[in-house]
């Protein structure tokens, strides 16, 4: 294990904004548990999908969609915040 100097931006408990050393950009810390989660309604949509369950998998992915949004939503705020502009 090594251990580093981190630039936190926003600390959150589910979403600290960091940036590592030599890296322009700063990325999103996302809990162990949390990055399970997300991981488990992938695979109940593709298990939808597979299913032809085009209801249900509508369903999943617009949890997993909101999920996301407010993750990247926040990402955002803190690079405003900060004067640093998007990656993308």
């Amino acid at each position: 294990m090594e251990r580093i100097e981190i630039e936190l931006l926003a600390p959150g408990g589910n979403g600290a904004v960091v940036r590592m050393p030599g890296r322009r950009f700063p990325g999103v810390v996302i809990q162990g548990d949390s990055l399970s989660i997300m991981r488990s309604q992938v695979a109940e949509l593709t298990a939808a999908c597979a299913q032809g369950d085009v209801d249900g998998a509508l369903d999943l992915s617009q949890f997993l969609l909101a999920d996301l949004d407010e993750i990247l939503g926040s990402y955002e705020d803190v690079l405003a915040r900060h004067g640093i502009p998007r990656p993308y």
